[in-house]
């Protein structure tokens, strides 16, 4: 029987990226989205079913569970997708637009995981994948609240790995890097929801934007395809590696930051991300 992996955010970017990757594998995908009509970016595949799940909604989760084991007979892997980043100055956040971003990056993924435990719990077998971000490890500046996020996430992760260790069930987390496959470089204006414009800022902003628009040009250009290949190797290899960072543009700063010391990475990452603001 092929195995089934259940993916969130499905509609566009890595999501849909992972789906179709995952079907060219030869497995059974539920390709879960809000909007079940946002399918242009799936493949026409009789392995591919797609269904709702709002990662707010903990009734549409445990539906769309119920609906892929219906479907397929079983799921044998959870992808976290879903996720987006709230980008600019962390002043001029509204209280409810932080507690938006927990909501999808931290509480969704925590709230499809606990729907799936105890069918994992089970089966004594699954993998659970959430998919992180270079700003997991690394505070970047205009991404405070998303790195906030997603250092959550990967604490998280990290803990719960070995909760689930001992029945059989793996963790993983995936850091994708790059600054355009983030939408760094459409949100450095201020433009995200629940941002108001601080004009004291505004020197800082133009900087940091500069500073972002050269980190694009060394971007990788085929990211997606590594990130989606990180995490099929993620969903197959029997290890119990719990971290994968596939694209080489965020290698540096991440080796900076678990290799050396702090002094050392402290005056490293100033050089990049003060410099532009001196």
């Amino acid at each position: 029987m092929n195995k089934t992996v259940l993916i969130t955010g499905t509609s566009s970017g890595f999501g849909a990226s992972a789906a179709n990757f995952f079907t060219q594998k030869g497995w059974n995908v539920i390709a879960t989205m809000r909007d079940t009509g946002k399918t242009s970016s799936l493949r026409n595949s009789e392995n591919i079913f797609v269904t709702k799940l709002d990662v707010e909604d903990t009734a549409s989760i445990q539906s769309a569970i119920d609906a892929g084991i219906k479907r397929f007979g079983k799921i044998d892997v959870l992808v976290n997708n879903a996720g987006y980043g709230l980008f600019g100055i962390f002043e001029s956040a509204s209280r409810q637009a932080i507690q938006n971003q927990f909501a999808v990056n931290v509480f969704g993924a925590m709230d499809v995981t606990r729907a799936i435990l105890p069918y994992f719990r089970e089966n004594k077998s699954g993998v659970i994948i959430n998919v992180s971000s270079g700003a997991g490890a690394i505070g970047f500046p205009m991404a405070s609240i998303y790195s906030a996020s997603k250092f959550a996430l990967e604490g998280w992760s990290e803990g719960l790995r070995y909760e689930l260790a001992s029945l059989g069930i793996k963790v993983k987390v995936i850091e994708p890097g790059g600054a355009t496959q983030t939408g760094f470089l459409n949100r450095v204006g201020g433009e995200s929801t629940g941002l108001q414009l601080i004009n004291d800022y505004l020197p800082f902003l133009e900087q940091t934007g500069k500073m972002f628009q050269s980190m694009a040009s060394t971007s990788d250009i085929d990211a997606v395809e590594k990130v989606v290949s990180a995490i099929y190797k993620a969903a197959i290899d029997d290890s119990t590696r719990l971290r994968y960072s596939p694209t080489e543009d965020i290698q540096p700063i991440l080796n900076a930051r678990r290799s050396s010391s702090e002094e050392a990475y402290q005056q490293f990452t100033d050089s990049i991300f003060t410099q532009a603001n001196s």
